[in-house]
C-alpha cells in the first residue's frame, strides 16, 4: 500500500501530477514500487489516464528523471548567481551538485540511469540537457590557459566523477566527525569539492 496519500489534479494539468506523484513514490518506496497503475492512484485518477500521456513505464520513468534534471539545474542556477566568476564559482556549483545528489539518492539513481541511454540533445529532455550547458559553461569559465579543448573536456569528467564519488561518500558514518569539524554538511561537501584540484591550486595555495 502506498504511503503518498493521493491529491486531485486540475484539468488539463495530468501529466504534471502523474510526474510528480512518480517522484513522490520513487523516493517514498523505490523504483520496485513504480507503476503506471500505482501512479495513477497516488494522483488520483483512473488506471488508463495514465496512457494518454506515456505509453509506458519507462517513458513515465524518463520524464520523471528528467524534472528531476530540472530542479537540478535550478540548484545549479542558485550556486552560480551567488558566488563569483572562476574557482570559487566552480566549487559551489560542484558542491550544490553534490548536495542534491546525496540528499535525492532515489531520484538522483533514476536520473544517472537514465544519462546512461539517452542524449541530452534529445528534444524530451530538456531539463538534462540544462545541467549538462550549465556545467559546461562553468568548467570554461575555470579552465587553466595551457588547457587544450580535451584538457577541457578531461576536467569537466573528473569533476563530474568526484561529484558522483562524493554523493555518495557523504552517507558513509565515518565521515560524521570532520563533518562536525567543519560546520555540516554543506560546508563539508564544499571543503572537498575545494581540494579536487582540477582546475588548477586553491587561492592560497603556491601557484594561485
Amino acid at each position: 500500500m502506498s504511503s503518498i496519500e493521493p491529491r486531485p489534479y486540475h484539468h488539463g494539468d495530468l501529466r504534471r501530477a502523474l510526474i510528480e506523484a512518480a517522484g513522490q513514490l520513487l523516493e517514498a518506496e523505490g523504483p520496485d514500487a513504480l507503476s503506471l497503475r500505482a501512479v495513477a492512484r497516488d494522483a488520483g485518477v483512473s488506471p488508463a489516464a495514465p496512457y494518454h500521456h506515456f505509453e509506458d513505464k519507462s517513458e513515465l520513468l524518463t520524464a520523471v528523471a528528467d524534472k528531476g534534471y530540472e530542479e537540478l539545474a535550478e540548484h545549479l542556477r542558485a550556486a552560480r548567481a551567488q558566488s563569483l566568476p572562476g574557482h570559487e564559482r566552480m566549487t559551489a556549483m560542484h558542491a550544490a551538485y553534490a548536495s542534491f545528489a546525496a540528499s535525492r539518492r532515489a531520484l538522483y539513481r533514476l536520473m544517472t540511469a537514465t544519462a546512461r541511454t539517452r542524449s541530452p540533445s534529445n528534444p524530451d529532455l530538456p531539463g538534462q540537457a540544462a545541467v549538462v550547458q550549465l556545467m559546461s559553461e562553468a568548467v570554461s569559465e575555470s579552465r587553466l590557459p595551457e588547457w587544450s579543448e580535451t584538457d577541457e573536456l578531461l576536467a569537466g569528467i573528473a569533476a563530474w566523477a568526484a561529484i558522483h564519488g562524493l554523493a555518495d561518500l557523504s552517507t558513509f558514518k565515518v565521515l560524521e566527525p570532520i563533518k562536525a569539524r567543519l560546520g555540516g554538511e554543506q560546508a563539508f561537501l564544499k571543503a572537498v569539492m575545494e581540494h579536487l584540484g582540477v582546475f588548477g591550486p586553491r587561492p592560497g595555495q603556491p601557484g594561485a
